[in-house]
């Protein structure tokens, strides 16, 4: 075990960097924070670089692990929580590829709670995984990472660089695509029953699904809102919307 006690030190700046979306695509890797995040993170197929830890009798420490051990205050500097736990992992990228029967779509969605709100429905739900457009929220951020609560380890959560033609794709293998959007039919009139292979688009919490992914819609719908509420959050209405297709499956 190293211990590391610089700011300056090259790895922890790289790892301090990993805060930035640039920089987790160009090093590969992602930094998980927190003993029960560690621990999803460790039991899943992302390959593990370096375990950081403050107390060197941490019980995640095993051998043959890369583990580090830094000083709460360059333990700080590499989290992004303000309070870390004393323990984080550095875990590299993995290609991913969304399969299944059931799956949801994110269409251009900004907000990193919802994304991870969304990430963890789906998980609690059943659903089979996500394909999230290139211009979403980046799922390995902080932010989304915390509010998946860990489910971003246990779905496959898949980047298509070209969303329309990877909807296509799944239409032309069977599946249904469901677009929620305001001027769809109201959900309850007519969407049912759904087909046994779909996948259900939300879209982004200003705009909604864009005109290229709402022109390949098969089925649009919408909530109904019988309040004064101009629309959802785009977490709620997702969730909704998910186990409510799960019902009728």
């Amino acid at each position: 075990m190293e211990s590391l006690t610089s700011l300056k030190n090259p790895r922890v700046r790289q790892w301090a960097a990993l805060k930035d979306r640039r920089e987790r695509r160009e090093q590969g890797c992602f930094l998980v924070e927190g003993r029960r995040s560690v621990t999803d993170a460790l039991a899943s197929p992302f390959p593990l670089k370096a375990l950081l830890v403050t107390d060197p009798q941490d019980p995640f420490i095993r051998p043959g692990l890369p583990v580090f051990q830094l000083p709460e205050h360059v333990m700080a500097h590499v989290c992004d929580t303000r309070s870390p736990q004393g323990v984080a992992a550095v875990m590299g990228m993995r290609d991913t590829r969304a399969e299944g029967a059931r799956l949801v779509i994110l269409d251009g969605l900004q907000d990193p709670g919802n994304v991870g709100t969304i990430l963890r429905t789906a998980d609690a739900a059943g659903l089979d995984g996500l394909i999230l457009s290139a211009d979403c929220a980046d799922p390995f951020s902080p932010k989304v990472l915390r509010a998946t609560m860990g489910s971003v380890f246990h779905l496959p959560v898949e980047i298509a660089e070209n969303l329309p033609d990877r909807l296509r794709a799944l239409q032309s293998d069977g599946w249904v695509v469901f677009s929620s959007q305001l001027d769809g039919m109201p959900f309850r009139e007519g969407a049912f029953p759904p087909p046994d292979r779909w996948c259900l688009v939300i879209g982004n919490e200003g705009n909604g699904v864009r005109e290229s992914i709402r022109c390949l819609a098969d089925r649009r719908v919408c909530l109904p809102m019988r309040g004064r509420a101009e629309s959802l959050n785009a977490g709620v209405a997702a969730g909704i919307m998910m186990y409510m297709l799960l019902e009728e499956t």
